[in-house]
């Protein structure tokens, strides 16, 4: 009888965040070892079909960064990388878009729909579907400027930043109870394809949706202070700072400049959270505590 009381006092607690983010937009970026593991595969799944029940739209962006470099070193390409940024020459943007908007995204879609029951479905898209990302090529010398590294003389090839997002078309499936699951591949001017990075992908998403909540799925706890600290939550300002000062580096400085990139055209929140806990989106959505770090406007 006491665990029975007990998880009725866990839903209650997630009762009032369920009331205040009713109707609302989370955009989700799906990747790291939540995409691998099979039992963490299975608590995504189940998570965000149990959000959109509770009536949350969830729209799924996702990665897939080392199944492409797998696929293409079994067609005896060797994956290049630039700085951190796979160098995305036309042959090898074949098997990107091959690999992401094939294998992997048809997989999530697939696995969403086995637990979904007969009222909500996934539904599968590329950026190339009716222009849903377009894109141009990347500028390099801003792009790794702004991350304060060398610029690179090497070509990028096709390396795509997203210059609109067609927010009806995402509108349009979410009104009519779908799940969209979206493949980081961009479209230009004249249909060509384009590599983006999941995360900036996700962020360009929320912006154009202004969603309620940003959440980043990581293999990381979330952002650590000096002392190698999880920092739970922190400021817009803050977030610059830390960047300024070095303490936030690498790969998680895309993210945050995402994360802040997104909050300026008006998401309320963003979470960078440890995909590799089972229900790790529960536990950071529907509990007072949650488990990451999230970003806020300002503290209250």
């Amino acid at each position: 009888m006491e665990k029975l009381i007990e998880k009725a006092k866990i839903l209650q607690e997630a009762l009032p965040y369920i009331r205040e983010f009713h109707s609302k937009v989370f955009v989700v970026k799906y990747g790291g070892s939540a995409m691998i593991r099979e039992d963490l595969r299975e608590s995504f799944a189940k998570d965000v079909v149990l959000l959109k029940y509770v009536g949350i739209n969830v729209v799924i962006v996702h990665g897939g960064g080392p199944q492409i470099s797998v696929t293409l070193e079994r067609l005896g390409i060797k994956p290049k990388f630039i700085g951190g940024m796979r160098q995305t020459d036309e042959e090898t943007m074949h098997v990107v878009e091959m690999v992401l908007s094939g294998d992997i995204n048809k997989d999530i879609v697939a696995l969403i729909n086995r637990h979904s029951g007969k009222r909500i479905y996934a539904v599968g898209l590329s950026g190339r579907d009716g222009r849903l990302l377009k894109a141009i090529k990347l500028n390099k010398e801003v792009y790794f400027k702004e991350l304060g590294l060398p610029v690179p003389e090497e070509d990028i090839g096709f390396v795509g930043e997203v210059v609109e997002v067609n927010g009806e078309l995402i509108n349009s499936l979410i009104e009519k109870n779908f799940i969209p699951v979206i493949a980081p591949v961009g479209v230009g001017d004249e249909g060509e394809a384009y590599n983006i990075n999941a995360d900036v992908a996700a962020s360009e998403i929320a912006r154009q949706l202004r969603a309620e909540k940003l959440i980043f799925l990581t293999d990381t706890e979330g952002v650590k202070d000096e002392k190698g600290e999880l920092i739970s939550s922190l400021t817009k300002d803050k977030a610059q700072e830390l960047i300024e000062r070095g303490v936030i580096r690498e790969g998680m400085i895309p993210k945050v400049k995402s994360a802040l990139r997104a909050m300026e055209a008006g998401v309320n929140k963003v979470h960078i959270i440890d995909g590799r806990v089972q229900h790790s989106i529960l536990l950071e959505v529907f509990t007072e505590k949650g488990i990451g770090t999230e970003i806020v406007h300002s503290q209250t």
